[in-house]
């Protein structure tokens, strides 16, 4: 773990997904949430050849590095190392934190690298496994992750909070209105997609989303 990384995340995580943009551009939407103040984000479009996900994330770290954002790539390591990306983020399904920050150091490369979680069990191995951060979810009730069943609610969030000593960011069904009871719940921050990219005036939501995330700020944390 970049200990020195890992301290200057910012709370609030933006993770892109172009088919909840509204019809308007990726990059667009992007540059409006950089505008209001995100300061990371993971390129996750999943549906994307190789050679269009590569040709996007060149256009997004010239688009990041333009506002001193971090810019994170979904699963693939190679193409976060042609990019000049600063990390990963990995599945359950993705090679383990360790293997890619490997990759990263087999080149001289710093990294971030993040892991999605979905239990206390996967948040301890991801943290074995060296990762710098969490996403823990769904933790509220999200539409598009409805078919894998009720959300894991507060409480697990609160447990997996207590047992791990890496920043968590909470994520699914998150919104302005339960901010305050998700970081009360021990998340170091939160992880936004459709919050953002769906939003109609996405600066606004942005900065919306920044106020209530430093009015719900706790004293002191364990991250």
């Amino acid at each position: 773990m970049e200990l020195g990384i890992t301290r200057s995340l910012p709370k609030l995580f933006l993770i892109t997904d172009r088919t909840q943009a509204l019809g308007r551009p990726l990059l667009d939407v992007v540059k409006t949430a950089l505008e209001g103040g995100v300061r990371l984000v993971q390129l996750r479009e999943k549906e994307l050849s190789v050679k269009e996900l590569c040709d996007l994330a060149k256009e997004m770290r010239e688009l990041t590095d333009r506002y001193g954002a971090k810019l994170l790539i979904n699963d693939r390591v190679d193409i976060a190392i042609v990019a000049g990306a600063d990390g990963v983020h990995l599945g359950q399904k993705s090679i383990p934190a360790a293997d890619a920050r490997f990759a990263f150091k087999k080149i001289g490369m710093p990294s971030i690298i993040g892991v999605s979680t979905h239990s206390l069990e996967e948040a301890l191995q991801a943290q074995s496994d060296g990762a710098d951060f969490i996403t823990f979810g769904p933790v509220c009730f999200t539409p598009s992750k409805a078919s894998y069943g009720e959300p894991l609610g507060i409480d697990k969030l609160r447990e997996v909070t207590k047992a791990v000593g890496i920043p968590i960011y909470a994520l699914g069904g998150v919104k302005k209105g339960n901010i305050g009871e998700v970081l009360k719940g021990g998340a170091y921050g939160v992880a936004m997609i459709s919050a953002i990219m769906s939003a109609n005036d996405v600066r606004k939501a942005v900065e919306e989303l920044t106020m209530a995330i430093a009015d719900h700020r706790p004293l002191a944390t364990g991250h």
